[in-house]
Parts: structure tokens; C-alpha cells; sequence
């Protein structure tokens, strides 16, 4: 398919407005220079019948983009994330032209499992010759038992190896992440050691909080094994990022992170710091101390990307989450992302190149 064509087919129609609230100075004090590289190209995979969500991509050994993503059936409409969401695999020949299904790899097993009711947040990643798929499963369809795990297989076309029990469970009552592990963002350290980043969030925070938008406050904590199996040791000084004092309950998801010339680097949901339609960018030398977040990549409104108004359902219309990049020759070249709307009015996957 020819980017023309490709981007037409996307439907970029007429501009959409500013969700009340929304203003946040956008001087180059606070954009990144990752965000200024960003152009959009459009959706992919558009699914009649499903939501899209989370969609982790890698280039396979033949060239081919593989993309790895969670869907769940319009009918529970936006919230079906929690209690039926499953994991799927998509394959493309170049990162603009059409994704092709090719199945379902991950399904909720149901009573008796830690993965019973939900399997989400899928991050593929190529360890140690084997294919990574770390990702968070439920087994109540609530938050309380989110639990990230990690699926392996020698190809990333399976089979995958499922398993028995979570890879990072949450902490002792009380902890300030109790009430759950999700959100996986992994990275195999230069010293050899497996480093695993969470989101979780305090249970007595969430089920107290009087915030209109956002229960509890939602931090990242940092999680280190020797062996990719684990076990997986939390470090000492978490949570590794946590905004909570800032104003406006200030906090972030949907985390992915890399290295770049010896330094990690994050792109994250933002909740807050900006607004909860942005992105956000940090970098750190440590991986331990993180820098002051700056804009990782705005919403729709700021690419002049037109969409027809939404339905009442779809309140999280025009941002931008689960951003996660596309690595060939070691350079990231593309970051996927997912958002509401699109031909079906329900959710998929929203590509933006990275250029320079």
C-alpha cells in the first residue's frame, strides 16, 4: 500500500476540539527533542468487532514488522480492558504498509489461573535469543490482581510458553505499591542484569481518593533480577518515579523504556504533570534518578489530525497512550501508540514516524 494511500485510508478528516481544561504552555522549555522528531503517519489494524489496544512492535530475523497487541469485543466497550482483553499477533512487511492478523497467542484461562479473566500490556522484546513477551494478567477482573508475567518462545511466530505463576508480585500491605504489578517495561541492563519497571499504586490511596479524575496516585518502581526468569528483587530505593508531589495529583502510566549511548530514556503517559492528553519524556543516567519529565508527544488536536466527533463512550478521545518504539539497525524508527476513535469508533493502533 502506498502512504498515500495508507494515510487516506486512516481517514484524517477535520479537526477535533480541546478537551475542557486542556492548556499547557508549549514553549521548547518544555518539549523534548524526541517529540519534535515526530510525524504522524495514521491508524493500522483496524478491527470490526474490537477495541485495539497496546501494541508493542519488533522486527523479525525476514525483515517483517511483528506487532503484538491486546483486543478485547466492542460490546464491553472501553472497559473490557480489565476483564477480557487477550493478546494477539500481527505481522507486516514495512512499518506503514497493512497489518495482517494472524491470531490469538494469549487468552484469559479462566478460574484457578493468575491470568483467568484478562491478558494485556503485552512488550515484546528478543533476550538472549529468546522472544520476551512480558505482559499483565487478573484472575478477578479487577485491578486488585493485576500481575505481570512473561511468555517466551523461541520464534516469534510460538509457540509461546505460558506461565504458572506471575513474574513480579505486588507488596506487603500498606507498601506503596499493595494493590497491584502492571504495566511492564524491561530492559536487559549493560552489566548483564535483568531490570524490570512497574506501575502500581497504594490500595488505601485508590479506594480514599476524592481526585474527579484519576484514584490514587499511580508510580513507577524498578525490579532487578540476574536471571531473566528472575527472581526479580525490587529495589530498595523505589518507587523510582514518583510525582505525587507535584500539584494536581500528578502522576503517569504506560511507560517504555530504552538506552541510548549509555543513558535510559522514557516515554510515559502523562497524568497530570502537563494534562492527561500529552506524553511524557525523562532520561536518566542511572536508571535509579530520573529527570524532570518534559513533553514526549502531544494529541490529536496538536497534528491538525481530523477526526469526526466522538460517540458519549469514548472519553478518552484524541490522546495518545502506550507509546512503544520500533527498533531497526538499533535506532528507533517508529512509535506506535493506540487511541480511541477510528472506522469503527472503538479503538487501534495510531503510528507516528521518527525522523532525524
Amino acid at each position: 500500500m502506498k502512504r498515500r494511500d495508507f494515510i487516506e485510508h486512516l481517514g484524517l478528516a477535520s479537526a477535533m476540539i480541546l478537551m475542557p481544561g486542556l492548556a499547557i504552555a508549549e514553549s521548547d522549555d518544555h518539549v523534548s527533542a524526541f517529540a519534535k522528531k515526530l510525524k504522524p503517519v495514521g491508524r493500522t489494524l483496524e478491527m470490526e468487532g474490537y477495541y485495539v489496544w497496546c501494541n508493542s512492535p519488533i522486527e523479525g530475523p525476514d525483515g517483517k514488522i511483528h506487532v503484538f497487541f491486546s483486543r478485547w469485543v466492542a460490546s464491553k466497550k472501553m472497559g473490557g480492558w480489565i476483564n477480557g482483553s487477550e493478546i494477539c499477533h500481527a505481522i507486516a512487511d514495512t512499518p506503514e504498509s497493512e497489518l495482517k492478523f494472524q491470531g490469538v497467542i494469549l487468552a484469559p484461562r479462566g478460574p484457578g489461573f493468575w491470568d483467568a479473566t484478562t491478558c494485556h500490556n503485552p512488550s515484546i522484546k528478543k533476550v538472549d535469543g529468546k522472544c520476551c513477551l512480558f505482559f499483565m494478567g487478573n484472575s478477578n477482573g479487577k485491578t486488585n490482581t493485576k500481575r505481570i508475567g512473561l511468555a517466551t518462545a523461541d520464534s516469534l511466530d510460538g509457540p509461546w510458553t505460558r506461565p504458572d505463576a506471575p513474574l513480579l508480585e505486588a507488596g506487603k500491605a500498606g507498601s506503596w505499591d499493595d494493590h497491584c504489578t502492571t504495566n511492564p517495561a524491561f530492559i536487559k541492563h549493560p552489566n548483564g542484569q535483568y531490570w524490570l519497571f512497574y506501575k502500581s499504586w497504594n490500595t488505601a490511596e485508590y479506594e480514599n481518593s476524592t481526585d474527579p479524575l484519576v484514584k490514587g496516585n499511580r508510580k513507577y518502581g524498578l525490579a532487578i533480577a540476574d536471571k531473566l526468569e528472575g527472581p526479580y528483587i525490587k529495589y530498595s530505593g523505589n518507587p523510582v518515579i514518583d510525582f505525587s508531589g507535584k500539584s494536581n495529583n500528578a502522576q503517569l502510566e504506560d511507560a517504555f523504556v530504552w538506552m541510548d549511548k549509555g543513558r535510559f530514556k522514557m516515554l510515559a503517559r502523562d497524568m497530570g504533570v502537563f494534562n492527561h492528553q500529552y506524553g511524557l519524556y525523562m532520561e536518566s543516567k542511572t536508571g535509579k534518578k530520573w529527570s524532570e519529565p518534559e513533553i514526549g508527544y502531544f494529541n490529536a488536536d496538536y497534528y491538525h489530525i481530523n477526526q469526526p466527533p466522538p460517540p458519549k463512550y469514548l472519553n478518552k478521545y484524541g490522546r495518545f497512550e502506550r507509546p512503544q518504539l520500533l527498533f531497526q539497525n538499533g535506532k528507533p524508527t517508529y512509535m506506535f501508540t493506540t487511541s480511541q476513535g477510528g472506522k469503527y469508533m472503538t479503538a487501534s493502533p495510531f503510528l507516528f514516524k521518527i525522523e532525524g
